[in-house]
């Protein structure tokens, strides 16, 4: 199958754009088989906003993630986890955690 330069209008700005055999040829070897629907300067504005999102719907930097102390269950050293502990289950320390993970 030949490749061929292609004339496409970005959803953005309005403005036409060529989408070239060898960006369509990269596209393909990604697996991708949608068209750009951007112009490239609009697909770099973009991605822009999309970095200055923190995930959380506001911009800026992450919060720092809430760590708990707990104990382990298996040695009994003082650790931390990034989630609240129910302690109706185990809590492990990594090294624990890495060896009853190794076990199954």
């Amino acid at each position: 199958m030949s490749l061929v330069d292609v004339t496409l209008t970005c959803r953005e700005c309005g403005s036409e754009f060529i989408f070239t055999a060898g960006e369509q040829q990269f596209y393909q070897s990604k697996g991708l088989v949608n068209q750009p629907t951007r112009c490239q300067p609009c697909r770099q504005l973009a991605k822009a906003a999309r970095q200055t999102t923190n995930g959380y719907g506001t911009s800026g930097p992450r919060p720092p993630r809430q760590m708990f102390d707990v104990v382990c269950a298996d040695c009994g050293s003082m650790t931390q986890v990034p989630f609240q502990p129910k302690y109706d289950r185990p809590v492990y320390c990594s090294n624990c955690f890495e060896s009853h993970r190794a076990a199954r």
